[in-house]
């Protein structure tokens, strides 16, 4: 056994429908240039109308696959063990209605969240202790502090977030993406726990 290839398969990746699923498509090969070549283009899998949402490829239909077409190989597998295939069924994008809808109703919503927690924490009756202290003039609206604060609550939001529109600030995550990142695991590991039951 001379030949060897060591394959890492890729955590995730999507296809169309009847597409033809190749294992250079599911994981990374290194090896001679040839082999390389002549196993990455085998066909492993076909998404067919059958296949839901989801697909796993395990790391020992790759193996036997290579096997079969390649019995002197010495195949060394690396890294992960399953790959998820997310069928793309070809999603037609949301109306502007429902766009607009979602946005209105977000807005609304978060509006009302941070009314309902300024009026919680007292907010107004903090701005006017403090504009009475910095000042000595009691007034029933501080317009100096209620201004520039409601501006940087939207610049902290922007900070937070880590976003302006499109652009990125910097190259740190932001939380929202790291939890949805985490969330991407979790459904990924739900879904290779739940194919391998049905098998």
């Amino acid at each position: 056994m001379d030949e060897i290839i060591y394959i890492k398969l890729k955590s995730r990746i999507q296809k169309k429908l009847n597409e033809r699923v190749l294992v250079k498509d599911v994981a990374y090969l290194e090896g001679q240039e040839k082999i390389k070549t002549a196993m990455g283009d085998l066909v492993l899998y076909e998404v067919t109308k059958a296949d839901k949402t989801h697909v796993v490829i395990d790391i020992m239909d790759v193996l036997f696959l290579l096997r079969t077409r390649h019995p002197d190989l010495d195949v060394q597998s690396l890294g992960p063990v399953n790959t998820i295939i997310e069928v793309d069924r070809g999603k037609r994008p949301p109306s502007l209605l429902f766009v607009s809808f979602v946005w209105f109703l977000l807005f609304v919503g978060a509006g009302l969240a941070i009314m309902n927690f300024h009026e919680d924490v007292s907010m107004l009756e903090v701005h006017q202790k403090i504009f009475m202290i910095i000042t000595g003039n009691e007034v029933s609206a501080p317009w100096l502090l209620q201004i520039p604060y409601s501006f940087g609550l939207g610049l902290g939001m922007i900070l937070f977030f880590n976003h302006l529109f499109r652009k990125r600030i910097n190259e740190e995550p932001s939380p929202l993406e790291v939890e949805m990142f985490n969330y991407q695991q979790d459904m990924d590991r739900y879904v290779i726990m739940s194919e391998k039951e049905k098998l």
